[in-house]
């Protein structure tokens, strides 16, 4: 036999080999070994295998040790433990990754320093409600020298604002940073601002805006912190602040995420996102509202950011009248996992990306105003499924509870576009005092069983 042939014999003999070691072992090793062994037969012979000795039961071939670090069944250490020298090189390779992060970041904060904050003078905040105050508190503690102005309606606000830096109505627990000064006079606050944050509630922006459209530069760019859909019209703020100013270029913004105002006060990590169809203006937004304890993220999908906003408040409602009810965890998750379904039905109807509905926007903003008790729109459920009247409830607050308004405005737009929302709809007519949460709930159990969507 020629010296050629003897070497592809005994290749060929020391690949049966290792395939059949992998086989029997196979609950070991992932389907994608066994596509290794294609390329055996261009490995180097394999040596002769020698006979198996108690204290190397557990030592594959070279090409199965490579695939897993685990033993397979028979070896000498107990269940789960790591082999000798594996949990130091995973130590090693976790450590590896984390490195290449901590450079990415460096590298890629140096590659885009904005100048933003240093050319931006002058911040105007319309409204003075705990979300408009925490977030004129955020802007203005980046930069001392910053103008940022927040135009109210009540003077003793402003007063008390201006002489003692807190805001008297809300949040009154925290001291403001000395460059936030207050007014009520929209010339005033208006002039000469680089940046407006709209914080006035949905229901009332209409009105506001167009008492004051006469002040706003048409290029002022308008970042909405405002979740809701107007009740008669159906509109967005990307839609009512265009109109009501009589500008349809205003640029817009619109900021939403997770996001509690008492724990940006806190200054604790938080992450949200800008949404804009200018991807310029929705860096420079980004770039004017990041910090060491608030991550922005941009979007261009303002369709989803928006609806997922105001429908997330209602789907609130709907988690509170089920931990008011104490129906039980399985029934929460259930309820929410329905809500989320059909919040994206409508969403991605109008256009909205999914990929927007399972960020901070979405999915984010879900969990926490439906899992946590500072939401005030669960609270309104709470109270409505532990048995107190709508009315009664809406006295007692001295905030806006978006999602009560929204509800009606919500079932009219998924009527215009032709989707079913059980969970939100049942939400709809216990507002409109048209159903009781007992006979909602036992209305949704009671819907055909179908395939899930």
């Amino acid at each position: 036999m020629k010296q050629s042939d003897k070497q592809e014999t005994e290749k060929g003999a020391g690949t049966d080999k290792i395939a059949k070691y992998c086989t029997s072992h196979s609950s070991i090793f992932p389907p994608l070994l066994l596509a290794l062994m294609a390329t055996a037969a261009f490995l180097p012979p394999a040596p002769v295998l020698r006979p198996r000795i108690p204290t190397a039961r557990y030592r594959a071939s070279p090409i199965c040790a490579a695939a897993s670090d685990a033993p397979p069944p028979d070896a000498d250490t107990d269940e789960g433990e790591a082999p000798r020298g594996g949990r130091k090189d995973r130590r090693r390779v976790v450590r590896i990754a984390w490195e290449k992060l901590v450079r990415w970041s460096r590298s890629w904060r140096s590659r885009n320093r904005s100048d933003v904050l240093e050319t931006t003078r002058k911040v105007v905040v319309l409204g003075g409600g705990s979300f408009g105050t925490a977030m004129a508190a955020q802007v203005a503690a980046k930069k001392p020298d910053l103008e940022v102005a927040m135009l109210l309606r009540d003077d003793l606000v402003c007063r008390s604002i201006n002489d003692r830096h807190v805001n008297s109505k809300y949040l009154s627990e925290y001291s403001l940073p000395e460059n936030i000064v207050a007014t009520t006079s929209a010339s005033e606050a208006l002039a000469g601002a680089d940046f407006c944050f709209h914080a006035v509630p949905v229901q009332f922006s209409s009105s506001f805006l167009g008492s004051i459209s006469s002040y706003v530069d048409p290029k002022l760019p308008f970042i909405s912190l405002s979740k809701g859909l107007e009740l008669n019209t159906l509109r967005t703020m990307s839609q009512i602040i265009p109109l009501a100013l009589g500008n349809p270029r205003q640029p817009f913004i619109v900021l939403s995420g997770p996001s509690f105002a008492v724990e940006l006060m806190e200054k604790l990590p938080t992450a949200m996102v800008v949404a804009s169809k200018d991807k310029k203006l929705a860096s420079a937004v980004q770039q004017l509202l990041a910090s060491s304890n608030l991550r922005i993220s941009t979007s261009s999908d303002v369709t989803g950011v928006e609806i997922a906003g105001a429908l997330k408040n209602v789907l609130a409602i709907a988690a509170g009248i089920v931990e008011g009810m104490h129906l039980g965890n399985n029934c929460m998750a259930a309820l929410v996992a329905q809500g989320c379904s059909e919040i994206r039905w409508l969403a991605t109807k109008m256009g909205a990306k999914p990929t927007t509905l399972s960020g901070l926007s979405g999915s984010g903003d879900i969990m926490l105003t439906c899992f946590v008790n500072l939401s005030r729109n669960r609270n309104v459920g709470l109270r409505l499924g532990s048995g107190e009247k709508l009315g009664e409830i809406l006295d007692s607050m001295n905030q806006v509870a978006e999602g009560v308004s929204t509800a009606g405005a919500v079932i009219a737009l998924a009527q215009k576009y032709n989707v079913k929302l059980p969970v939100l709809t049942a939400v709809a007519r216990i507002i409109d005092n048209e159903l009781t949460p007992k006979r909602a709930v036992m209305e949704l159990m009671n819907l055909p069983q179908v395939e899930e969507v």
